[in-house]
């Protein structure tokens, strides 16, 4: 018999992914997509200081802005889960134009969010982070070594126009009009054209760490387009989910031990997942894709 005893979370984790395993996603209604560029790169992971954040991947750089009246950028597990409801409702609806519901609670449940109160509660920071993330502008900057010289940049805004009736303190409450947004034709045609098939019900399972949901998402994208064995570097992955840590030696042990530990906890919903922890690195294999390809064309 093992001795080891396994925290709350670990326990959580694993009666997660046993119950995910037993139901395929689209049995379960629970096919998602994420926007390419937001799968290749990431938005904070905890609350950052100014109006612009930017990520690296070695190819592209991503930076997000928020206009000075808004003030905060979008951080955490909220506006990843946001951005997943907007891409797979947009891919399933063909159309630009979502409807959030009459009443918080009801974009809650949309969301498969509880409706949990108090400062750290869901309904305390999903319209902030809506207004936020909303409000945001997305710019692409496309790094060639080979060719210094070449400038390749893409400004998009996400949404055209978001008219949120919701009240925070009386989240059962219905609006005469139902809460709605409109998507950019720019940023409906990037969900589109480059989306990341993902299991929401795993994204969900993993909202503790954002971290962990960032890792899921970009092991989900780098399966589906590996060829080879491919070693990514420590201080890459740092430059491209490693939000929160400082750009020196010490940010990067910080980094490295918690990717690990978050890497484990992934692998419980991905275990075909062929992810080698190096001195120098992560190696990847070549690995089954976490959604068939055929059941995520359906969509696509």
């Amino acid at each position: 018999m093992s001795d080891i005893k396994l925290t709350n979370r670990e326990a959580d984790l694993i009666a997660s992914a046993m119950e995910i395993e037993a139901v395929d996603v689209k049995k379960a209604g629970r096919l998602g997509f994420m926007a390419l560029a937001l799968a290749q790169t990431t938005l904070p992971h905890s609350k950052v200081e100014g109006t612009e954040f930017e990520r690296t991947n070695g190819i592209y750089t991503l930076s997000i802005r928020v206009p000075r009246q808004v003030g905060i950028l979008p951080y955490g597990m909220m506006p990843r889960i946001l951005i997943a409801w907007i891409c797979t409702e947009a891919i399933k609806t063909k159309c630009p134009n979502l409807l959030l519901g009459k009443s918080l609670n009801e974009f809650m449940i949309k969301l498969g969010l509880s409706n949990s109160g108090g400062e750290g509660g869901d309904i305390t920071r999903i319209k902030s982070q809506a207004k936020s993330l909303f409000s945001s502008t997305i710019s692409l900057i496309k790094v060639d070594d080979d060719r210094s010289d070449d400038f390749d940049i893409e400004n998009i805004s996400m949404v055209r126009r978001a008219r949120l009736l919701w009240n925070p303190r009386k989240p059962d409450e219905n609006s005469i009009f139902e809460s709605h947004l409109s998507l950019t034709q720019d940023f409906f045609k990037m969900i589109l054209d480059s989306s990341v098939p993902i299991d929401l019900r795993v994204l969900h399972s993993l909202r503790r760490s954002p971290l962990a949901m960032d890792i899921y998402v970009w092991l989900v994208y780098r399966f589906f387009i590996l060829r080879r064995e491919t070693l990514i570097p420590w201080r890459r992955l740092q430059s491209q989910i490693g939000a929160k840590y400082q750009p020196n030696q010490r940010g990067l042990l910080d980094f490295k031990r918690e990717f690990i530990k978050r890497l484990k906890e992934v692998l419980l919903f991905y275990p075909q997942a062929k992810a080698i922890v190096h001195e120098n690195g992560l190696k990847l294999y070549p690995s089954p894709f976490h959604i068939p390809q055929k059941m995520a064309r359906m969509y696509l």
